[in-house]
């Protein structure tokens, strides 16, 4: 279902906090507030957007396993029917029949196409953050705020995808893993070079890291309010 689109949510997101910030604690002009934003997956995007949208606010940003905004998902993969396609060049244990498997599965479940049971779209996102990169973010002191960018480690991930039904481990070792640590490496260089840290890699932790990793991503966490604070 594609009800709203992350802009939205995210115009939403403000509104709930600047009600917050008046009610709870006598602060009328949200500005005042710098804001450290934790998000996972679908979040990432989410507080990316924020972030942009309302430029000085955000001091901190802690991303674990931030979606891949820009991707459909499906062309991580190489197209076995795309012209001049070479079997023969597929890495070892890479098959044609298991590459269009693991397509096939990203098309029907995460391709922007797809709606959500929230009625959240991601037809939109690619062009909204088109690149990984940029643009760059400004925090409340004029400077880019403190990031932190954090990825699910290898090998736990490619376990939990094969049993989601995703892809072969060795699919995820060739090609997801790489392209989601290039992607996260791209969210790191969001803000100063001196300001940013990552991406690292949770031990044990799958995309879920907050579920799978807790103590890690608390530490993280004080680290940037350590900072900010």
């Amino acid at each position: 279902m594609h009800g709203h689109d992350t802009l939205i949510v995210v115009r939403d997101l403000h509104q709930l906090l600047t009600q917050i910030a008046s009610e709870k604690m006598g602060i009328s002009d949200l500005s005042r507030l710098p804001l450290v934003l934790v998000s996972n997956s679908i979040g990432g995007a989410l507080a990316r957007l924020y972030a942009q949208e309302y430029p000085g606010t955000v001091a901190g940003l802690l991303f674990l396993d931030s979606v891949l905004a820009n991707s459909d998902f499906v062309s991580i993969y190489p197209d076995p029917d795309a012209p001049g396609f070479d079997p023969t060049s597929l890495p070892e244990g890479v098959t044609v029949d298991s590459i269009r498997a693991a397509r096939a599965y990203m098309q029907r479940v995460f391709h922007p196409s797809n709606g959500s049971r929230e009625g959240l779209s991601r037809k939109n996102l690619a062009q909204l953050l088109p690149d990984s990169d940029g643009p760059k973010l400004q925090g409340p002191d004029g400077r880019g705020p403190w990031v932190t960018v954090v990825g699910h480690e290898f090998e736990a991930f490619k376990v939990e995808f094969e049993q989601m039904g995703g892809a072969l481990p060795r699919l995820t070792e060739v090609y997801m893993n790489p392209y989601w640590h290039r992607f996260n490496q791209g969210l790191a260089k969001l803000t100063e070079p001196d300001r940013s840290k990552g991406p690292l890699l949770a031990p044990g932790a799958g995309h879920f890291v907050q579920r799978d990793n807790p103590e890690f991503v608390f530490n993280e966490l004080r680290g940037i309010l350590d900072r900010v604070l």
